[in-house]
């Protein structure tokens, strides 16, 4: 009885969970007649606060990127080129190591089509896309595109598949089972070209840092700090003025940071706003960056000089001789072409780190990068007397150059990694990458030290105390490289090296479980190792079987291979000790991944009697079996369940990065399964 009695509670608790089908994205769609036989086809999209649903340019091995799929395109219609996208966000995902890329808000696809069948009167589209907040949802959509006649209006609604609208802040209401076979008409809106979204303000806050400390690091070049006060001077004695004077010099500043910042509008203008964001995921382009890097690299480090025609720099010294406004802003172009050996390099690699955000960001990096060249200039025009505070001219100078082709060097074999990950190659695998990254920052460290010069090198008796200080920096930071070839994270760098799925080993060299007994257990039947090597099943059924024969209960994890938040929950949460003891212990995991893109057998592929969708893909299965069973379909999504199926917890757990709080309801769902034995 007393067994009988909490199965009834526990099933009204599930009729009123938190179970909800969620779809943050609302699709409004229009066909456009551009000629006899060419059409565009546009779909709209509106994503609810704080979702972003991602690009069909996002790269592999990190979130779905979205598909689109021409169901009866061969001999009806051709593609006129690839879907054209409005302006997308990219942003470095930590979880997959890759920069991934995706709507926020709304965002505009459009693809031009050709017909090649002249009775064709219906286009059909199918959508395969993720979205996610703090879970990621799978969805599907289809699309019907009714071909206009001539005789009718060039614009005309689609047919879209709509889902019911669910206010998704509110999840702990009771579930909604949809009707997705309900077809809703959707009135065209006129066609609207995006406004470029651009990068989140503190995204561009970052760019605009970063190339502020590059502009700085030029700054202090052998090309260009001894034109400070050569310049500074020569605007305080030629001018009639003090005040005269400081006027020239604020223009000089001013000139410095119009030529910069031009050169990021013309690099954003020519490419446009995403041409170098989806180029930066591009093999042959990452290479040729690698080449740059290292030409770069070899230029600061002495091998030779990368400089502009003298031609250049001879016209241009003769216009500045003009005086006036015009004389100044040829002074200050000049100097842009004069210290092109130092600044160059600086200023390439900055813009390609730009111009991948996107939007633009590379217009604000070139501000950021001339405001901190043109600022001493300015300011020691105003406060001539800080010029004698300024330190002399020597061999520090060539120090500094030297470090940046360290860095530069060290940044090169980034590009290269990403072009071998993109092709699987294996070469640069991640123990090889960190001992190059160990090679170049300990030689880095020797020099610092003075036991290596290289060519312009002063001679030298002693290093100075900053010297030796950012010396031992560099040295502690090769040391605390060298466990990573072990296998240690090495957060710090997050996402330069390779992730350590892509190793020779792993889990770290000479070990192949990383430590644990893992590799000696005796797997049940159907099971694998999973996340910290935890015993899990893929398959529900092999699952709850071995769940009978060890009278255990289960945790039924419905998750994804490209699901960010299922991994953060497993690398954040699962690890803790007392949640990973409990998981090892007292539950049978079974997880069910629903973007699982193995074919099933034909003879267990089905139609869904709950969505009308047919089911072919293993993934299919697991995700109509949520929806199904649980009225839900977003990941992570986490059940306890007893033996007979029914719902231990009150309700089901999502993404929770409390660990408290995890563990919590994780022990209220065993304690629960004990009492009823």
């Amino acid at each position: 009885m007393k067994k009988l009695l909490f199965i009834l509670i526990a099933f009204l608790a599930f009729a009123n969970g938190n179970a909800q089908i969620l779809d943050p994205a609302k699709w409004t769609t229009k066909i456009e007649k551009k000629s006899d036989t060419n059409y565009i086809l546009t779909f709209n999209v509106v994503i609810e606060k704080d979702w972003h649903l991602y690009s069909q340019f996002t790269p592999d091995g990190g979130p779905l990127p979205l598909e689109i799929i021409f169901k009866n395109q061969k001999g009806n219609f051709i593609l006129v080129g690839k879907a054209k996208e409005s302006k997308t966000r990219t942003a470095y995902n930590d979880i997959f190591e890759v920069n991934e890329t995706f709507f926020e808000k709304k965002g505009q696809i459009q693809q031009e089509i050709t017909l090649t069948n002249p009775k064709l009167t219906e286009i059909k589209v199918d959508f395969n896309y993720q979205v996610c907040k703090d879970v990621c949802i799978n969805m599907e959509k289809n699309f019907t595109f009714k071909i206009p006649s001539a005789s009718k209006i060039a614009e005309i609604a689609a047919v879209v598949p709509v889902l019911p609208v669910i206010d998704t802040a509110k999840v702990d209401t009771a579930a909604v089972s949809p009707d997705v076979n309900n077809e809703e008409t959707v009135t065209p809106e006129k066609v609207v070209s995006l406004d470029s979204e651009p990068a989140t303000k503190r995204g561009l806050w970052s760019i605009f840092f970063i190339a502020f400390l590059s502009g700085f690091a030029a700054l202090l070049t052998p090309c260009v700090f001894p034109m400070i006060p050569m310049t500074v001077s020569f605007f305080t004695k030629q001018s009639k003025t003090k005040a005269k004077g400081i006027s020239n010099a604020i223009i000089y500043g001013v000139a410095i940071i119009f030529i910069y910042v031009v050169l990021g509008f013309l690099v954003t203008w020519i490419f446009g706003a995403d041409a170098l964001n989806a180029l930066s995921t591009n093999v042959w382009f990452n290479i040729i960056f690698f080449v740059l890097l290292v030409t770069f690299a070899a230029s600061f480090l002495g091998g030779f000089e990368i400089m502009l025609p003298n031609s250049w720099a001879n016209k241009v010294d003769n216009q500045a001789d003009r005086g006036g406004i015009v004389g100044i802003l040829f002074m200050a172009l000049a100097l842009a072409i004069v210290s092109f050996s130092c600044t160059g390099p600086i200023v390439g690699t900055l813009l390609v780190e730009a111009a991948s955000k996107g939007g633009i960001a590379p217009i604000v990096g070139m501000f950021g990068f001339s405001l901190a060249l043109a600022l001493p200039f300015m300011l020691f025009a105003m406060f001539p007397g800080w010029l004698n505070s300024l330190p002399k001219s020597g061999g520090w100078l060539n120090t500094v150059k030297v470090v940046l082709g360290f860095l530069e060097l060290a940044l090169a074999f980034k590009f290269l990694s990403n072009a071998d990950l993109v092709l699987q190659l294996h070469f640069l695998e991640r123990e090889v990458f960190l001992a190059i990254w160990i090679a170049i920052f300990g030689t880095l460290a020797f020099y610092l030290f003075g036991k290596i010069t290289l060519p312009h090198d002063s001679p030298m008796t002693h290093i100075s105390v900053g010297r030796l200080s950012f010396g031992l920096v560099v040295l502690a930071f090769t040391i605390y490289l060298i466990p990573g070839i072990w296998g240690a994270p090495l957060k710090l760098i997050s996402g330069f090296p390779p992730p350590m799925t892509y190793s020779e080993s792993p889990y770290g060299v000479g070990n192949s479980q990383g430590g644990s007994n893992a590799s000696a257990q005796i797997l049940p039947e159907g099971a694998h190792l999973g996340p910290h090597d935890l015993i899990a099943f893929d398959n529900y059924e092999k699952g709850l079987a071995y769940a009978k024969s060890v009278n255990k209960p289960i945790l039924l994890d419905f998750t994804g291979y490209a699901c960010v938040n299922c991994r953060k929950m497993e690398d954040y949460v699962w690890s803790d000790p007392a949640i990973l003891k409990i998981l090892q212990e007292e539950v049978v995991l079974i997880s069910l991944y629903v973007d699982d893109k193995r074919e099933l057998p034909k003879s267990e592929q089905y139609v869904s009697k709950e969505t009308g969708k047919e089911i072919v893909s293993v993934g299919n299965k697991w995700s109509d079996f949520q929806i199904t069973r649980y009225k839900a379909n977003a990941q992570p999504y986490y059940i306890v369940l007893d033996v007979e199926e029914n719902m231990l917890s009150d309700k089901p757990e999502s993404y929770n990065s409390d660990i408290n709080a995890y563990k919590g309801w994780l022990r209220e769902g065993i304690d629960r399964f004990k009492k009823v034995e």
